[in-house]
């Protein structure tokens, strides 16, 4: 009988692992274009720089005309779902350019310039990662673009359930807080602020980090069950 010879099966080769990709000066660039971009920095510039509003987020948004003298295309005086509708409208170009931008911005590193740096002040208060603080900087912008890359952020995996829940909770409180502040409040009260208009403001962006904490503590205390699976 001849024997039949059994050839030893050839090694898989171990799958290449692929390496993390290194924090640079482009990164950090980029990073802060973003922060200029969302934090409304340049919302308002002075007299013979007007130009520098170009880097300003809402500038970019614009806005729309009039129709017959109403105040805006959705009209005056609607009501229902057909007015919901309109104004539903007036959200898309924010949320679509502040996703666009945010897309460029990662592809040169913004997200890990971000997440080395803010990391060290959002993940001892709110417990969370520091690729969020984009998302949250363009909340004191926008409101609808900051829940837009909050979105992103969970649908992609990037985040867990608890990251938005306290994400929702430090933007629900004082959402859009500069773009309402500077043209809205200090529009129409500065001539009876006594005390500096920027006092206020850093009120209300601590009391943000405030109640982000406190919900932080309650889901890890009262509902630490509900995300026991994370």
């Amino acid at each position: 009988m001849t024997e039949t010879k059994v050839e030893p099966k050839p090694e898989k080769k171990a799958a290449a692992v692929p390496k993390e990709k290194k924090l640079t000066i482009g990164c950090f660039i980029s990073f802060l274009f973003a922060v200029i971009l969302f934090a409304g920095i340049f919302h308002k510039a002075p007299v013979g720089w007007e130009w520098l509003q170009a880097l300003d987020f809402s500038t970019l948004i614009g806005k729309f005309g009039k129709i017959a003298g109403a105040g805006s295309f959705r009209g005056a005086g609607g009501v229902g779902a057909r007015d919901g509708f309109l104004f539903s409208l007036t959200l898309i170009p924010g949320v679509m350019l502040a996703l666009g931008l945010i897309d460029v911005l990662a592809h040169y590193g913004a997200l890990r310039a971000c997440q080395f740096l803010l990391t060290p002040l959002l993940k001892p208060i709110l417990g969370l990662p520091g690729l969020t603080g984009l998302a949250l900087i363009t909340d004191l912008q926008s409101t609808d673009a900051g829940a837009g890359l909050t979105k992103g952020l969970f649908d992609n995996g990037l985040i867990r359930k608890k990251d938005l829940v306290v994400m929702c909770a430090w933007q629900y409180a004082g959402a859009g807080m500069l773009s309402n502040y500077l043209t809205t409040v200090v529009g129409g009260l500065i001539a009876y602020f006594l005390v500096p208009i920027w006092i206020p403001l850093v009120i209300m962006l601590c009391l943000k980090f405030v109640g982000g904490f406190l919900v932080r503590l309650i889901l890890n205390t009262v509902y630490r069950k509900d995300f026991a699976n994370e």
